[in-house]
Parts: C-alpha cells; structure tokens; sequence
C-alpha cells in the first residue's frame, strides 16, 4: 500500500498545482481548453508514435490482441448494467444516457495513461491504448447517443441516430489515428528517421504533466458549497470504482493474458468519469451540471482510490 501511495504521490503533486494555478486566475478564457488539444492532439499523439515505433516490433504487437475482447466486454456489460439500474430507479429520462456513460466508461486517457505510466512504466502504454481503443469507441457511439438521446427528451425532439458520420469521425480521434498508424507502420517495417522519433519523445513528454494541470483545472472550476450529492450520482461513483473493476476482475482472472495487461486493465476501469461527459452533455442539451458534478466528484475521489487500486492489483491477479 505505501508504494502505490508513493507512486501516484507525483500525480497528486500535479494536479494540485493546476488546482493552484487555476484558482490564481492562470486558466481564465481558453487556456484550459488549449491545455486539452495540447494533450489530445499533439502530446499523446506524439507520444504513442515514439514510444510504440521505438521499442515495438510485429510479433510484440501481434501478442497483445487477445486482450482487446476483456476491455470491449466489460465496458459493454457495464453501461448494460448502468441503463438498467437508471430503468429500475426511474432515473429523468433526461439523465439516463449521461448516467449510463458515467457509469461505465473511464477517464483512459487524462488520468488513466499517465497513472499507469506512473505505476507501471513505458512498459504499460501498449496495454493502455488496448483499454483506451475499446472505451472510445463505446464512448463516441453508445456513450454519445445517450446524452444526445438526453438532450432530445429534454428539448421535446426525435432521438438521434445510434451510428453517423460525425460519430465515427470522433472516434478516429488523432491519438487513436496515431495509434493506429504507428501499427501500420512496425506492421510494414518502416523506420521514421532518428529527428522524427525524437520529436515525437520531447513533444509526447508533455502529455503526464499537461493532463495532471487540466484536472486540477477542472476540480478547482467545481462550485462545492452548493452541491448536493443525490441517490443516482452516488451510484455513478460506485459504477466506476466498484463495480467497473470487479467486472474486469471476473473477465480477465481466469485468462491467460500477462499479468501487467490484467492489472493496466483493473486500473483503467477503476479511473473517474470521461472529462468529456460534461462538455457533450452541454452540447447536446442534456443536464450538464448533473454530468459536471458526476465527473469532478469521480475525479476528487479517485486521488483516493488509486493507491488502493494499485494494491489490489498486485493481489487479485
């Protein structure tokens, strides 16, 4: 337990330094969001193109596929899991899709990638983009249609389309694009030249520390004095720190797969709600402060239990 608190002791460190900086007013207008397409767009792109083209080859990268099925499996069998809790309890129908999302589907990317980096070392980003593949594209396609389904209540309109051509066009996001055409290219053989890859190693060291500062951000945007914790989002949390890892725990203990892909996998499901969730369900009009409180809350609590996380890692596998 004392290694794994002191392993994340830097995360902490980082996002409370963001927290600092935001409430000093260093974040106002679009600075926040520019941190975000920093990451998104440039660092971890850059990042999955070093790392991987840098210390991969075919073979090592043909291994990793039988584990692609555990992520998509439980994240499906979650978010089932989440609309039918939101059916039962007569959740607002406008607050059902956002609940689903939540409830389900993590933060792989702000949180998830540079906790297990953390954790783990270099050695983890392969396993992690395994887990973030099967969670975007849930997140963009069944995710996305619930709080667009949530908006539509709420205005009095049709339901969306499940499947569209803006979908799919978030879902090749540039890390994933990058992802997959770093594959493409160890599948072929091809070299990038020794300038590229180190450019791609400077520009994707942002990615930990620009992520850490964009939560801090977040957490310190939250207005807690008025807050109210109801029933539902209570479950939101319990979606993503109990039930989330226990179903990963039953698909993957008893399968073959490394040991370090299992507990990359345990740490990716037990990470907070998508940052995401909130900005989509403004944009569709759905309840986004219901969606904003959800997901800060999920990301306060888990400075809590990812040390516990961790250390349950190391014992159930």
């Amino acid at each position: 337990m004392l290694s794994a608190v002191e392993s994340v002791l830097s995360v902490i460190l980082m996002i409370a330094l963001g927290f600092a900086l935001a409430k000093k007013g260093w974040f106002e207008g679009k600075a926040s969001a520019l941190i975000s397409k920093l990451v998104v767009s440039v660092a971890l792109p850059a990042y999955m193109i070093s790392n991987l083209m840098g210390g991969y080859d075919r073979e090592r990268l043909v291994s990793m596929l039988p584990g692609l099925p555990v992520p998509f499996a439980v994240m499906a069998a979650c978010y089932g899991l989440g609309a039918g809790i939101a059916a039962v309890l007569r959740l607002p129908g406008g607050r059902r899709g956002t609940f689903s999302s939540m409830f389900a589907l993590s933060n792989t990317i702000f949180i998830g990638l540079p906790v297990n980096l953390v954790l783990f070392g270099e050695a983890s980003l392969p396993y992690v983009l395994l887990y973030y593949i099967a969670n975007t594209t849930l997140f963009w396609t069944i995710g996305v249609y619930g709080i667009a389904r949530d908006g539509a209540i709420l205005a009095g309109r049709p339901a969306p389309k499940l499947l569209s051509a803006s979908g799919l066009k978030r879902i090749l996001s540039p890390p994933l694009v990058a992802f997959l055409a770093a594959v493409a290219m160890i599948v072929a053989g091809v070299k990038l030249p020794r300038a590229i890859l180190d450019t791609c190693k400077t520009l994707g060291g942002m990615t930990t520390p620009l992520s850490m500062l964009f939560i801090g951000i977040v957490i310190a945007r939250v207005e807690w004095k008025g807050m109210r914790i109801e029933r539902d989002l209570v479950l939101v949390l319990a979606g993503r720190f109990l039930v989330s890892p226990l179903l990963l725990v039953l698909a993957a203990r008893w399968t073959d797969l490394p040991l370090l892909m299992k507990q990359v996998f345990l740490v990716q499901a037990s990470m907070p709600a998508m940052t995401q969730t909130p900005i989509l369900a403004e944009a569709y009009g759905a309840d986004s402060e219901y969606a904003g409180l959800g997901t800060s809350l999920s990301t306060v609590l888990s400075l809590a239990t990812i040390p516990l996380c961790m250390a349950v890692a190391g014992m159930v596998f």
